[in-house]
């Protein structure tokens, strides 16, 4: 029997094994995608029907209208330990997580989901009066498990695409944020370790300028609701911004912190 067991584990080892070298190892999930793509098109062919919230005697079609289109872009590290990883956690139905693109260490890009649809990557956060960031944002995944820094390749490959998207969409510089901003309390992602300002020096997100001369803010609350931050939980919010704006993973304010929070809010 347990020379039974054994040759049973061989077995699943080698058929994992041959599914993970293969040409087309999402082959199956592949086709549930484009199934549930096909579904929301028939969705969206089936057109207003008179006296179902109307109340006049015929429909009218406006001619004029298009597709929505996203207007922020929300940065994430995988949380996981391998590209692989998130690639199989993402295409899970159980998981019921998701992305745009994912971003592997050395630089490949995988776009899981058209920019158009609506990822589940946000969960549940606000930026200023947005609730909603999934149904108008793009995510954005880093192969990062939250304890490393990002490799120059992946950084790239970041930027690249950020180009790609801002020129697409005509998304604000502002608007480039990290999904621990939009959810101070639950997220901490990307990781202190991730370089805004190289961003910002490229367009995406915002920074400040010498704090030299500049006087502190004392009502961090205030000014923090000002940049976007959701303020139910201050100290998570400070937290956030201390992450994002000074790679700084410790608590509390301080002069210096509350100068560029100046800063930060002088640049919006």
């Amino acid at each position: 029997m347990r020379r039974f067991r054994v040759c049973i584990a061989v077995i699943a080892a080698f058929v994992l094994a041959q599914a993970a070298c293969s040409p087309r190892p999402y082959a199956k999930t592949n086709k549930q995608h484009k199934q549930q793509v096909k579904a929301i098109a028939k969705m969206l062919r089936t057109y207003p029907q008179a006296n179902t919230v109307e109340t006049a005697p015929y429909w009218v079609g406006t001619t004029n209208f298009g597709i929505r289109k996203p207007n922020y872009v929300i940065i994430h590290h995988t949380a996981q330990n391998s590209c692989e990883q998130t690639l199989r956690t993402f295409t899970m139905p159980r998981t019921q997580v998701s992305a745009h693109y994912v971003i592997c260490k050395d630089g490949t890009i995988h776009q899981m989901l058209n920019d158009y649809l609506r990822a589940h990557h946000a969960g549940i956060g606000r930026w200023g009066s947005n609730t909603d960031l999934n149904s108008s944002s793009i995510g954005i995944e880093l192969d990062n498990n939250g304890f490393e820094a990002f490799p120059t390749l992946q950084m790239e490959s970041l930027l690249r695409l950020l180009d790609t998207l801002r020129h697409r969409y005509n998304i604000p510089a502002a608007n480039f944020i990290g999904h621990g901003d939009i959810a101070p309390t639950r997220k901490n992602d990307p990781n202190w370790r991730f370089n805004w300002k190289q961003l910002a020096d490229s367009g995406y997100g915002k920074w400040y300028t010498d704090t030299t001369g500049l006087v502190p803010v004392y009502n961090d609350t205030l000014a923090l609701k000002l940049i976007g931050y959701d303020i139910r939980d201050t100290v998570a919010a400070i937290n956030a911004f201390k992450r994002h704006w000074l790679q700084d993973s410790t608590p509390g304010m301080n002069e210096a912190a509350r100068k560029v929070l100046y800063g930060v809010l002088l640049a919006q």
